[in-house]
Parts: C-alpha cells; sequence; structure tokens
C-alpha cells in the first residue's frame, strides 16, 4: 500500500473527528542562513512527527530580523534557496507549511514576504506584510520597516482540508479589521508569524493573540522568533496558540521550541453557538468591508 493511501486515510480521519494539529515553531535564527534552515527543517520534522499537519515559522525565520538584514538576505520567490527549503520541509513531511517570512526582492522592491507551502512542495500562497512596522517609542524602541521596505495590499487566505487559514505578518495583528476580514472570509485559523520586541511583548503580544480570537471567535497562533538576548533587535518569543474562548491552550517561553496544540473546529462551532455575535451585528450602523487592490 502506498504512503499517499495512508496521507489520505489520515485525512479522511481528521475530516471525521473535525480536529488537526498546528505548530508554531520558536526558531533561534542567526546570521548563518544555511544553519537557519537546517535547525527550521529539524524543528518541522520534529513537529510533523509528533502529528502536526499544520506548521508555522517565525518572521523573517533565515535571518536577524533588523532594517539593515532586509536586503543581504532578501531572495526572489520562489527561485530562492529559502523557498526551495521550505518546499523541500513541506513535501517531505507531507505538512501544509507557513513559512514565516523571509526578505524578498521584487525588482526595485523589497517585501516582508510569507510563503505558504502544501504537502506535495507546491507553494499555495504568499503574504506580504500589508502594516509596516514604523513605531517610535521614546527611549525604547525606533524602528522604521517604511525605510527599507515596500506594504503588501492583499488578503492571504489558503484552503486546506481541515478549514480556511488567514495569513498575516506580525504588525497586522494589531489591526482588528484585517482580521475581521478575515473572519468574514471563512477562515477558522488566523495564523500571524511575528517578533514583537522586550517593550511591545510583555504587555500586547499575548492580549492580541487573544483579543482577535475572542474578536473573531477563531483559532489564532502567533509564532515569534526564539529570544537572543544579544542581538540588535531582542524578539519577546512565547509563541501562542489561543482557542475562540481567548484561552491559550499552547505556548513556549523564550527560548527555542515548539507550541503546539489541536485545533478543534467542534468547539469553534459550540463556541459561536453559545454567543452568536456574527448573527447579533448591527449591519445597519456598522460593517467591515474589504477593499480589493492588485494582488501582491
Amino acid at each position: 500500500v502506498s504512503f499517499c493511501s495512508f496521507y489520505s486515510q489520515d485525512i479522511f480521519l481528521l475530516k471525521k473527528m473535525n480536529s488537526f494539529r498546528f505548530a508554531a515553531i520558536q526558531l533561534a535564527s542567526g546570521a548563518d542562513k544555511a544553519l537557519n534552515l537546517q535547525r527550521a527543517a529539524n524543528l518541522v520534522a520534529r513537529a510533523a512527527s509528533d502529528g502536526a499537519k499544520v506548521v508555522s515559522l517565525p518572521e523573517c525565520f533565515n535571518s536577524p530580523y533588523g532594517a539593515e538584514y532586509f536586503k543581504p538576505y532578501a531572495e526572489k520567490i520562489p527561485e530562492g534557496e529559502s523557498c526551495r527549503s521550505l518546499a523541500k520541509m513541506a513535501q517531505e513531511n507531507k505538512i501544509y507549511l507557513i513559512g514565516g517570512s523571509i526578505p524578498e526582492a521584487d525588482g526595485d522592491n523589497l517585501y516582508n514576504t510569507c510563503t505558504i507551502w502544501g504537502p506535495n512542495g507546491d507553494l499555495i500562497g504568499k503574504h506580504r506584510k500589508v502594516h509596516l512596522f514604523d513605531i517610535d517609542v521614546p527611549g525604547k524602541i525606533r524602528f522604521q520597516e517604511s525605510e527599507t521596505l515596500s506594504p503588501g495590499s492583499s488578503y492571504t487566505t489558503i484552503d486546506t482540508p481541515f478549514c480556511k487559514i488567514g495569513v498575516a505578518i506580525c504588525y497586522d495583528l494589531r489591526f482588528a479589521e484585517m482580521a475581521k476580514v478575515y473572519a468574514q472570509k471563512g477562515c477558522k485559523v488566523l495564523v500571524y508569524p511575528g517578533a514583537f520586541n522586550m517593550t511591545t511583548g510583555p504587555p500586547h503580544w499575548e492580549l492580541l493573540l487573544r483579543a482577535r480570537a475572542v474578536d473573531n471567535q477563531v483559532y489564532v497562533v502567533g509564532a515569534s522568533p526564539a529570544r537572543c538576548p544579544t542581538a540588535h533587535y531582542v524578539a519577546w518569543g512565547h509563541s501562542a496558540i489561543v482557542n475562540p474562548w481567548g484561552t491559550i491552550i499552547a505556548e513556549t517561553d523564550e527560548k527555542e521550541g515548539i507550541a503546539q496544540a489541536d485545533i478543534d473546529l467542534n468547539f469553534l462551532e459550540d463556541v459561536r453557538n453559545q454567543i452568536p455575535i456574527s448573527k447579533q451585528k448591527r449591519l445597519d450602523m456598522y460593517e467591515t468591508v474589504e477593499k480589493f487592490k492588485k494582488s501582491s
């Protein structure tokens, strides 16, 4: 009997149970791109061996995070070595792989881009970070992605045998309207590869993940880099999976690791039936409307 038949049977059983396992990889990335890709491949394989069917890597997983790193680490999609590695990870482990993000070179522009790969190794989606991280907290942190990067201008959803998944990146998490559009498009899981820092992470990371989950009655996944205290930009870590009730059901600390949990779509429907906010919206007073733009 072929492996494909086993995989098809596995998908049938998961659909029958109406649940599947999701894993968020918290990766310790450094300056060595090849080493970053190998560490990512090892952790993805470990998550898949533990039963994960969908896996997400963190933002800028193939390089350090910082404006000075975007251009030297940028690659064309899907020709670059990071994409080749991601395709291989997805195919070898027979998973849906949300490839965190990498700096993407497209003509004269650079983007912070997440690629999504199917179990056969095909590129099935691409999300360019829509909201660029431009902040200035006096005495704590200043960061201006727009000095180097261009913004994306589209929503990104992927259809899997389990459910529809919406993908956004880091700072996109702060914009509730974007998550609302994803929910209206039928997404039951929202995934945010992100790199919140030591200023914004402690007060806002968990709060925002839980808020987006409760607002939209969906599962929300945040995949962060691991914390490196000596890095120029120090990530908060604490990758997490939040259920539609707002409960964190899996979480890492600041070190490299994996947060994984079962996505129970029956539980999601129970929450929506118990508190039917989608049916009680006052659309005569307000609505969230998707604005179509040229796809990125």
